[in-house]
Parts: C-alpha cells; structure tokens; sequence
C-alpha cells in the first residue's frame, strides 16, 4: 500500500500470484520452488526493459516531480535474508546509489536527498557503525569522482567521525562547479536535530547583530527557520520514497515534508529496481496535489 497523507492513500497494484509488484526478484518472501523462480527470473528480465520503456513514454513531463527524497531501508533485512552479514548488506545499498541517480537523471529530478545514515542509527554497535560509515565514505568519494552532480552533506556533520566529516565536505567541495543534479547526502541526519539547529543558528546571527529576543520573537516567522535548514535555498521535496515496507517518516526532512506525497515499496534498498522507481513516478504523476487547500 502506498500512502500519501492523512487523506491520500493508494494501493499499489499486485501481480498475478498476489505479491506486490514491488517484491524483489533474488528475496522471494515465499519460498517458491527453485527452478520456479528462476523461470519467472528469465521472463521478467526479457519483459521488464519493454514495460520500462512503456512506463517512461507515458510519463506526462509536466506532472514530474523536482526534488524527490528516498529513504534507503532495508539493507540488514536484506542481508539477513540471502544468509550475508550486515556489512554485506550495507555494500549492496551503496551498489544501487549510482543507478538510482541515473534515473532520476533521465527523468529530469534536479534534487535528490539520499538519507543515508540517521542520528539514531549513530546508536548501532561500534562495530557496525565504523564498518558502515567506511562504505558510506567509499561511495561518496566514488560519486564525487565521476563529476556527474553536485553533493551536498546535510545533517549534524559534528556527531560523526571527523574524518567522515573531513570526507564529505571533500567531496562537496570537489563538486562545487559540476553543472548536474543536485544531491543532497544525508548523513548523521535526523530532522528533529536539523530543526534544532536551524533555530539555533537564527538564534546567533540575530545575536551578533545585537537584536533582542523580544524584538526576534516578535518578527520570526517560518520562513526566517528555513533559511537555516541543511537544505536552505532549495525546494521542498515533491515526493519521498521509502522502501523495505515501513511506512513511516522516521524524522526525514520533518520540515521540509510537510506538503511532499509518500510513495511506499515493500523492495528492499538492494533490491529496488529501475521498475519500482518509475512506478513511484507514475504514482506521484497520477496524484492531485491539494497543498491543504
């Protein structure tokens, strides 16, 4: 089921056997008989590049969305369930970045925000979190090396490591004249501490231009806060994408997701594909947004 709002709610279309269509093809959850499945594997992947094509056609190129921002779940379960550790599992994720962004490349997004690592996750084992924080800095320095588009690090940079900090400041730097997508990586985010720190910074500027808290609670409004947000100066995110089944928002881009539509999948991160994507969009083209009104 897809979810979009209190008052949006869209159920995504199953196949033939009753699974959702978002179902990874390598993580069958029902345990079908080999060859089976690897007959149906065959099919789909002789059918699935003829049905994206149809997919992209019908796209009405007025109704994409701008700025899409994608929760990157699942890599654990996914690990889990082909019998691999969890760091397995974090490098499978970090595989699938590239070709999402290509995709959104090709349908025209101009603004990603990838949320890669919350502030709550900065809670897992040592272990697991070094391990995954190497990965997170092998793949940004990879995407940074293709100067392909433009990184921007969003989220409490002073609660990691500094030389992740170090890293991905690096590769912002390094892409700061790259004329493509934006893409805004989000690590150590969580939108509650993004919040807290935009008031925080609105708080010092008007205190070293000497005004009062009397004379700032008077004049603030929301958009003073949102000049001091991680991601100040860029548009609200149109649609999120969440996958390995959970719906919920989990503190992701809190403010700036006010307004946005939600787009549910039950794949797992590793196992999103080209297809769910693009069934995302058409979901999101098919909507009528009423921004509250």
């Amino acid at each position: 089921m897809v979810q979009a709002g209190a008052d949006h709610v869209v159920h995504v279309p199953k196949g033939t056997d009753g699974h959702s269509w978002c179902t990874p093809i390598g993580t069958d959850r029902t345990s079908r008989v080999g060859h089976v499945a690897d007959w149906k594997q065959a099919i789909r992947r002789v059918l699935y590049p003829a049905y994206e094509a149809r997919m992209v056609k019908a796209l009405p190129q007025d109704r994409l969305p701008k700025h899409i921002g994608v929760m990157l779940d699942g890599n654990r379960r996914w690990a889990k369930a082909v019998g691999a550790d969890t760091a397995h599992g974090h490098r499978a994720g970090a595989a699938n970045i590239e070709p999402l962004l290509g995709w959104c490349e090709e349908t025209g997004i101009e603004v990603v925000t990838l949320w890669l690592l919350s502030t709550d996750n900065l809670n897992r084992p040592p272990q697991e979190i070094e391990a995954l924080l190497g990965i997170i800095e092998e793949a940004v320095d990879s995407l940074a090396d293709q100067r392909r588009w433009r990184l921007h690090p969003v989220g409490a940079l002073d609660l990691l490591p500094a030389h992740t900090a170090r890293r991905l400041k690096e590769a912002e730097e390094a892409t700061r004249d790259v004329d493509g997508m934006l893409v805004n990586v989000a690590v150590g985010y969580g939108g509650r501490r993004e919040i807290a720190d935009a008031v925080r910074s609105l708080l010092v500027e008007h205190s070293e231009k000497g005004t009062s808290l009397e004379e700032l609670a008077q004049t603030i409004d929301v958009e003073h806060i949102a000049e001091h947000l991680y991601t100040k100066g860029q548009p609200d995110p149109d649609l999120v994408i969440r996958t390995s089944g959970e719906q919920r928002l989990g503190g992701f881009l809190l403010w700036q997701s006010a307004k946005s539509e939600f787009y549910f999948c039950e794949a797992y991160w590793p196992d999103f594909r080209r297809v769910d994507f693009l069934r995302a969009i058409r979901a999101y083209a098919e909507r009528e947004r009423r921004f509250g009104t």
